[in-house]
Formats: C-alpha cells, structure tokens, sequence
C-alpha cells in the first residue's frame, strides 16, 4: 500500500472522528471540546504543511516577507469553516495596511490566539523568535524562510540589548514584527492583562518605529481549557491608533509600557462588555503592570 492511500486512510478516519464527535455533542456538550480540538490540530497540521512550501516558493519569487501573512490566512479559513471560530477585526482606519514598519502587540490568552493571528496578521510582518531556534528542523527552517525576526536573548544582559539587533533589521527590511508583552498566555476567564514585559517597547524606540496596540475581547465562552470550553463563535478584535516612539529614549520605555498597557486594558473591558452584552468587573492591581528587566525571557512571542 502506498504512502498517499495510507494518508487518505488516515484523514478519512480523522475526519470520520471529529464529525462522530461533533454529533455526539448534540447530547453530551464536552464532546464539542473534543471535536474542534481534534479539528484545530489537523489544521495547524495542515497549514504548516502549507507555510513551508509556500515559503519556499516566495523565497524564491523573492516575496517571503509574506509568507506568514499567506499561512495565517489559510489557517483562518479552514478554523472558520471545520469549528465555526473566527476573530472579527475592526481596523476602520486600516492601519494594519498602511503602517509599516511598526511593533505590533496583543494580548495573550490561549493557543486560539494563533487564530487571532491568522485572521489580522498584517502583511510584511513576522513574529519574533529566539535565535536559537533557527537552528531547529523544520520550524527553524519555516521561520528562516518566512522571514522572522530573531532575537539573541542568550548573549544579552537585558531587554534593551536582545532588541538591538532585531531593531536593526526591522529598519533595514520594513519588516513590521507581532509581539505578546504579557510573554505567557493569561488562560484567564476573565478580562484583563498580565504584567508587560519591555521587550517590545525597547524595540520600537530603538527602530524609531510606532507601536500599534491590537486587543482582542475575553473569549473564555468560546475557549476555557480548564472546563472543558470550546463553542463556536465571532470574537471581537480592535486595532487602536498607532503610538508614535519618534524622540523617544530608554529612559521614556517604562511609562511607555505603563500607559500602552492601561490602555490596552480598557479597550479589553470595553470589547470584552460588548461581547458579551453585559457589565464586566474591572480588574484591581496596586502595581503598575510592568516587569522589571532581568538578564533572561524579556519578551515571548
């Protein structure tokens, strides 16, 4: 039996699973958590699939600054059509087509904001990564291909020299970059921010690029791991206005941070209301929401 009927098989019966799943949810709602987890896999399975080929493709046409651009798309459409899941991004002012270069940052809340990726990512832009895993088969050679910016953290004493070298090359290519300050994921069932981490915001001084702040409401009714969460449905995203960094120095990152995260937060408890069409509690911190600097991880994408 070949290769190519052995596949077939397999993504049959794959298949055959999660529509087994997805009716029997019908009855036992959990099962819903496992049929589009089963979906989602397959699909991030399949688009990476497509990404590298695609990447090699406009390496060679000399396009690959879009190759992550093409992958998210793809990785949107088919989430939207096999769990019913998609991010519904209001960009009025079409700043995600007209910025660049630009740091662009979001929160961070579960895996599906890879989704949430794929249904924004701007086009000549990439996310960051740490240096040492360019050397990584396969994912190391996607990112290489596609254009990621790397960042030498292992070298670097803080925030502040790990972006050095990515700043440089975000100007020297207009490449815009995606970042997630928090640096983790919040899995939170309610709205709000983890602390940020500088290393976004050091990076965009230091490029002399703006800051375009992208937050996405709660969606813990459509993804909570922790119980067993996983419906269908529209999720709202909002770009806000671009923060000039133009004049600014190291010394202006930590207000820089504090005042973009207090916005952000707002506009998280505003979206997060909206969708769900009732009040939400606003969350209470007596600290100012920023991590000091420290000599490791000093930003995560």
């Amino acid at each position: 039996m070949s290769f190519t009927s052995y596949l077939s098989y397999f993504l049959a019966g794959y298949t055959g699973l999660i529509v087994v799943f997805y009716m029997l949810s019908a009855v036992v709602p959990k099962a819903a958590f496992v049929a589009r987890a089963l979906a989602a896999y397959i699909c991030l399975i399949i688009c990476a699939i497509y990404g590298a080929s695609a990447s090699i493709v406009l390496r060679i046409l000399g396009r690959e600054q879009i190759a992550q651009w093409t992958t998210a798309r793809a990785f949107k459409y088919v989430m939207a059509l096999t769990t019913g899941i998609t991010f519904v991004v209001e960009d009025p002012n079409k700043y995600l087509e007209t910025v660049r270069p630009a740091v662009f940052i979001g929160n961070h809340q579960t895996e599906l904001d890879v989704l949430m990726l794929g249904c924004m990512f701007p086009k000549y832009c990439s996310v960051t990564a740490k240096k040492n895993l360019k050397n990584i088969p396969f994912l190391g050679w996607f990112m290489s291909l596609s254009g990621t910016v790397f960042i030498d953290r292992k070298s670097s004493k803080n925030a502040r020299d790990a972006m050095s070298g990515a700043a440089e090359e975000i100007q020297r290519r207009r490449q815009s970059v995606y970042m997630f300050p928090e640096g983790t994921r919040s899995y939170s069932k309610e709205p709000g921010l983890l602390p940020f981490k500088k290393g976004a915001f050091h990076l965009a001084v230091q490029a002399g690029v703006p800051i375009v702040p992208v937050v996405a409401a709660n969606y813990s009714h459509i993804l909570h791991i922790k119980s067993l969460v996983f419906n269908g449905g529209r999720i709202p995203v909002k770009v806000l206005d671009p923060i000039p960094t133009t004049g600014l120095t190291a010394e202006d990152v930590d207000e820089l941070t504090r005042s973009t995260r207090e916005l952000m937060l707002q506009e998280i408890m505003s979206l997060t209301q909206k969708a769900r069409n009732q009040p939400v509690a606003v969350p209470v911190s007596s600290e100012n929401g920023v991590i000091k600097s420290s000599g490791r991880d000093t930003s995560r994408s």
